[in-house]
């Protein structure tokens, strides 16, 4: 039998203020007992994997070597405005993907969904 990935894990400036951003972006909730320190955003729907952050001194100070592909649920333009209402920020956009930036520098890509 094989590994399954149980959580992916974030450092953070603001362990909490990256948690609900990503929260909300992925239609779960943010953990009561999240703090600023540590945060937990459990994965929406069965089987993804849940998401942890923790605080850590230093900066984000280059590209991460992984990131999130998100498929849109409707048009793609539609969720990644509704992304940068979030705090996220256009890095490049595409036809095929546009490539965004979280509120704390993280990268991650936007890809269209069914209604493409």
């Amino acid at each position: 039998m094989a590994s399954v990935i149980k959580n992916v894990s974030f450092d953070a400036h603001d362990a909490l203020m990256l948690a609900r951003f990503w929260a909300e972006a992925l239609g779960s909730d943010v953990d009561e007992d999240s703090t600023p320190e540590k945060a937990f955003v459990e994965a929406a729907g069965w089987g993804g994997p849940n998401i942890w952050f923790t605080r850590v001194p230093e900066p984000k100070t280059a590209k991460n070597r992984m990131h999130f592909d998100l498929r849109a649920p409707g048009a793609m333009a539609d969720e990644v405005r509704r992304l940068e209402a979030l705090g996220a920020t256009v890095l490049r956009r595409g036809a095929a993907i546009t490539t965004m930036a979280d509120p704390e520098g993280n990268e991650f890509d936007v890809e269209p969904g069914p209604a493409a």
